[in-house]
């Protein structure tokens, strides 16, 4: 039974040209959201330190915006088996309008009420990504590969946006400042609402009656080892993503004036839209990379190759700011973003191929809960990380995360699916 048959079928047209067309719209408007969310969290990041705020405060205005990623993802799989994969797209879109006119709202009145909306923007997000990583497996054809390609090209699309984004929001803020580059982006994102909405095929999933809330916790022995194997990846990440990176080339790159301030916004902003840029290219061509690997002995292995970046750059880090280690750390977290990126891409095949057919929006959306826990815990671990022991520290536990991450993938075992 496919996913159409479990979620209630595919609309009055079930054709291939019907699906093509409602899943190009879905990728259309994931990557209007994606735009805007890096260039949300590069806004809030460097507004807030601009005004003073510690790493350890930076750290926390993120956390409950990754706190809701894990909740969303439970709640998702299951309002998308019940209610339909539109549902959760157009309820992530709005969300999000609504989360960027609220910051403007709020200011820097209270720390609470931003990491409130922050949130709410998390649960956008999570609800965006739940239909249209569900909608490749309604699309993509068995065999030959298919679901590989179509994932990675879609996961690595995504983040190449994304890192668009994080030039966006740093450009936004040096032209427009913080709350006109939110209202901007609020008004180009209800545009993107509105057209998806009128224009939208009537090709995806509807949702089925009957579905129980309690379904979405997986069983399945490999996506719960995949899914604890992803916390620690993500985390490994952003421990060292989220605040210690971009504080450090602040620090480095800033003279302190307002000219210099708003030249470091772009060397950060490029940084981070160049790194995200080369890890979403990375992620597209993966499957060509390990097209003759068995892929479920290499998420192990690939964690692996991994852990040897960020514990060289640890120990570089230990030295004083010079322009030498500015570059080596460039150069070694580009080199890091590519890496990751296979792993990353390969993960998001395996859940896919793991997934049940009958189950495929609650099976990823339990995984993508583990993703957003693992967002969590390098949020948390990056503020404090660099609080305690600066870019060294940050570096060095994103190291300790990867060998768990390794470790962790050693249980998965072969599927009897084919696409594995």
């Amino acid at each position: 039974m496919g996913l159409c048959d479990a979620l209630g079928g595919c609309g009055a047209d079930g054709g291939g040209v019907t699906l093509m067309a409602a899943y190009f719209a879905v990728t259309a408007a994931y990557w209007a959201f994606m735009l805007t969310d890096g260039a949300l969290r590069m806004l809030v990041l460097l507004h807030f330190h601009e005004l003073g705020y510690s790493p350890v405060t930076l750290a926390y205005l993120f956390v409950l915006y990754e706190i809701a990623g894990v909740v969303t993802n439970l709640a998702a799989g299951w309002i998308a088996a019940r209610f339909g994969l539109n549902s959760t797209l157009y309820a992530g879109l709005a969300l999000q309008i609504v989360a960027l006119v609220a910051l403007a709202q709020v200011g820097v009145s209270s720390i609470a009420l931003i990491m409130i909306v922050q949130g709410l923007s998390g649960v956008a997000k999570d609800l965006a990504k739940m239909s249209s990583k569900s909608a490749v497996k309604v699309l993509a054809p068995d065999g030959d590969g298919s679901l590989f390609r179509w994932v990675a090209v879609l996961t690595g699309s995504k983040n190449a946006v994304k890192g668009l984004g994080f030039l966006l929001g740093a450009v936004l803020l040096g032209w427009l400042g913080f709350n006109a580059s939110l209202y901007a982006m609020a008004l180009g994102l209800g545009v993107i609402l509105l057209l998806v909405a009128v224009w939208m095929p009537d090709g995806m999933p509807r949702g089925m009656k009957g579905v129980k809330f309690g379904e979405v916790i997986s069983r399945n022995r490999n996506i719960n080892w995949l899914s604890l194997s992803r916390v620690f990846l993500f985390g490994a990440r952003d421990v060292w993503f989220v605040v210690g990176i971009p504080i450090y080339f602040y620090a480095v790159l800033s003279d302190g004036t307002a000219a210099g301030n708003r030249a470091a916004f772009f060397m950060i902003g490029t940084f981070m839209a160049v790194w995200t840029i080369l890890y979403g290219a990375v992620q597209a061509y993966a499957p060509k990379i390990l097209r003759r690997e068995n892929h479920v002995r290499a998420a192990a292995r690939w964690a692996g190759f991994l852990v040897i970046i960020p514990a060289v750059l640890a120990i570089a880090a230990t030295q004083d700011p010079a322009p030498w280690l500015t570059v080596t750390l460039i150069a070694g977290l580009m080199v890091f973003g590519a890496l990751f990126a296979v792993n990353s891409a390969l993960h998001s095949y395996l859940i896919l191929a793991f997934a049940g057919a009958g189950r495929v929006t609650m099976d990823v959306g339990f995984y993508y809960m583990a993703n957003a826990a693992g967002r969590l815990l390098g949020t948390l671990a990056s503020g404090l990380s660099y609080q305690i022991g600066g870019l060294p520290a940050c570096l060095g536990t994103a190291a300790v995360f990867l060998a768990i991450s390794a470790l962790t993938a050693t249980k998965l075992t072969e599927s009897a699916r084919s696409t594995v």
